[in-house]
């Protein structure tokens, strides 16, 4: 039975609509994917979908709109493009238009697992599969919520309805456009399902600090003796990998805010990178790969058994799965816990510089989160043929409205109250650069994973790095000494040196943007080389 909201969707405008169908479960929009020849199934019940030329977020086409009552606390530039209300406006009813006379799938849905701080949140979408998405990624209101169900946020997706740039102001068939002031997110022309649950976490992101909270793109796990860990990192660094883990329970893989009173995640799902996933290396989220209600973003399958080949990057190397979070064995499913008292950045050093595993003083780790490194490898895009350093703020600024100051101030606050312990955990390459060396063995970061936040790498005495100053400790449980130091792991010494002086130096670059925001003693926690 359809639970249908008594905030209809003629208060979003949409009128002389086809049939509309209200929150419906994973075994109808399944059937109506497959009959609209929009996906299949695999062995094992996944359903499986293309997203088309979009295999990935298209930041070059998010778009958010300058108006008055948001304009002065955006942090506008590449990342965060204006748009006009009148460009908004005129998308807006294009995409009306567009949905009339067509099925319509709704999902009501909760984000935030604290409910001093959820956002009551609406997806509205002509695709069955991505109304399944939104209903795998956030939180279902119980039967009480149900009823009262009235939208903060309203997500209108169109996958299949191109824009023109000539027309629309925008810059290609693809457009995401956010009125914080309306609470809406325009998202046309990309199959994409990620952007989906990346504009209510911009949304969060930008009205979250005014309400003290700290919104972060993070990870995160509670272990038997109710210690919290909390995992920084972007995408392919290891931050679902690693927080899903069987020794601690999982409370979220992705998106979470720290309040005055701990933890919460603000999601109901997971959407991880599938990838050369191994069953021996990542048993949980391998086992999601074979379940029904989970959807595989552009996973390659033999046509005539239905057999995932997760190896296959045909399509993309960013394949991912969508799942309920409760189908990984060990959650914390109230999504909420206390303070943490581990803070975890993770970076994939493709450069294969920095130490699998340092300490961070409290203005080494404000150094680190406001400069976001990691490294893309090659193959990952057309035309990159050697790793590219990438530095996003925040560890994840294409999702940050407001100025990176904002997060890392509140961060320090944090830290300085709780008194957190900082790691800095690379989960990219050993004895080599990409092409020469080796990616860090996954068995050895989950061991240093764990003695970090189980309190065991606390006491243990440290070696400072010559380039960062990080503090490497000298020895980690089931983890050989000689990996612990970057340099010893590599062949040609000399190699070694010049690749560390040529990723400090890009670390000092990217750092002078926010040398103005920063107090001496952060400015002087980052590089140490001479």
């Amino acid at each position: 039975m359809q639970h249908i909201s008594k905030f209809g969707l003629e208060n979003h405008g949409l009128n002389n609509l086809g049939d509309v169908h209200w929150n419906e479960g994973a075994e109808f929009l399944y059937e109506k994917t497959v009959t609209q020849g929009r996906g299949i199934l695999a062995k094992g019940g996944a359903l499986v979908v293309e997203t088309g030329k979009h295999t990935g977020r298209a930041p070059k086409d998010k778009f958010i709109v300058e108006e008055p009552t948001s304009s002065d606390n955006i942090w506008w530039g590449e990342i965060n493009q204006p748009t006009t209300p009148e460009r908004f406006e005129n998308l807006r009813l294009q995409m009306l238009a567009y949905y009339q006379e067509r099925e319509i799938y709704v999902q009501d849905l909760i984000a935030g697992a604290d409910p001093n701080y959820q956002l009551m949140v609406r997806v509205i979408s002509d695709s069955p599969w991505h109304s399944l998405f939104a209903r795998n990624m956030f939180r279902r209101p119980n039967q009480k919520e149900m009823a009262n169900f009235v939208p903060e946020f309203t997500v209108m997706n169109a996958p299949y309805f191109e824009t023109v740039p000539e027309r629309d102001g925008v810059n290609s068939e693809t457009a995401i456009m956010v009125n914080f002031a309306e609470r809406l997110v325009l998202v046309a022309g990309s199959q994409y399902a990620g952007e989906i649950k990346k504009s209510v976490f911009g949304y969060l992101n930008y009205v979250l600090p005014d309400r003290n909270v700290l919104p972060m793109h993070c990870s995160a796990n509670i272990g038997d003796a109710g210690d919290v860990g909390i995992f920084f990192g972007l995408s392919g660094t290891g931050k679902t990998t690693l927080s899903a883990d069987g020794t601690r329970a999982l409370i979220g893989d992705d998106e979470h805010g720290w309040t005055d009173g701990g933890v919460f995640n603000f999601e109901g799902g997971c959407y991880a990178k599938v990838i050369r996933l191994s069953a021996e290396a990542e048993p949980e989220i391998y086992a999601t790969c074979s379940m029904f209600g989970t959807i595989l973003e552009n996973v390659v399958m033999d046509p005539k058994t239905r057999i995932l080949d997760l190896d296959d990057a045909t399509l993309t190397e960013n394949t991912r799965a969508s799942y309920p979070l409760d189908y990984i064995p060990n959650v914390e499913m109230s999504g909420r816990a206390g303070q943490p008292e581990n803070v975890v950045m993770l970076t994939a050093d493709a450069f294969g510089v920095l130490p699998p595993i340092s300490r961070l003083s409290p203005d080494q780790a404000m150094y680190h989160f406001l400069s976001g490194y990691t490294a893309r490898v090659a193959g990952t895009e057309k035309g990159l043929t050697e790793p590219q350093a990438t530095f996003s703020t925040c560890f994840g600024a294409p999702f940050m409205p407001r100025h990176p100051s904002v997060y890392a101030k509140m961060l320090g606050e944090r830290i300085a109250r709780t008194g957190a312990k900082c790691w800095l955990v690379n989960t990219g390459w050993s004895g080599g650069a990409y092409g020469t060396g080796k990616r860090m063995d996954i068995a050895h970061t989950r061991a240093m994973v764990r003695a970090a936040v189980d309190g065991r790498l606390a006491e243990v005495a440290t070696t400072p790095d010559p380039n960062f100053g990080l503090n490497v400790p000298e020895n980690c449980p089931d983890v050989p000494k000689k990996v612990l130091q970057p340099r010893t792991t590599w062949k040609d010494k000399k190699a070694y040196d010049s690749a560390a002086r040529d990723l400090t130096q890009r670390f000092e670059s990217n750092f002078k943007q926010f040398e103005s925001y920063v107090d001496d003693g952060v400015k002087k926690a980052g590089v140490h080389a001479a």
